[in-house]
């Protein structure tokens, strides 16, 4: 059994490691800014996400593991250490911080789900991220 702050601080070291842009796959600086700023954003997101789970003790090392069995985005432990594993699509750069985000959107949407007041709608599920993650988070990860 792996604690949950294990998983934590691996999800941290996931997201914290820079992304590696080569200039020259951009041509321009305008575009090249624009990707700049769109995966300082998804850092930010993954960041608010990582810290929403780590406070919510009711939220388990088991819940972010079950949710990560199905994607991109493996979480792999063995003899106690957590490495994470992640399948690129397109572009590794712009990819993994919203790998993250998608996962942990999931493990927040079910423990919502199973700790509001029944009968509990999608619409429900989304207010209550908005008002505890931000508009921002919600609407881009709990649409």
């Amino acid at each position: 059994m792996v604690k949950k702050q294990t998983v934590i601080d691996a999800l941290n070291a996931w997201v914290n490691q820079r992304p590696g842009l080569d200039y020259g796959n951009y041509g321009d600086l305008v575009a090249y800014r624009a990707e700049v700023r769109s995966i300082g954003k998804d850092l930010q997101h993954a960041r608010a996400m990582i810290n929403y789970v780590a406070w919510h003790d009711s939220i388990t090392a088991e819940m972010i593991l079950d949710a990560a069995k199905s994607g991109r985005l493996s979480i792999v432990v063995t003899d106690g250490t957590v490495a994470i594993d992640y399948c690129t699509g397109q572009y590794w750069c712009t990819e993994y911080r919203p790998a993250v985000c998608r996962l942990l959107s999931t493990v927040i949407w079910y423990w919502m789900r199973d700790n509001m007041l029944d009968p509990v709608t999608g619409n429900d599920i989304r207010r209550q991220a908005s008002r505890e993650l931000g508009t921002s988070i919600a609407r881009r990860w709990f649409a």
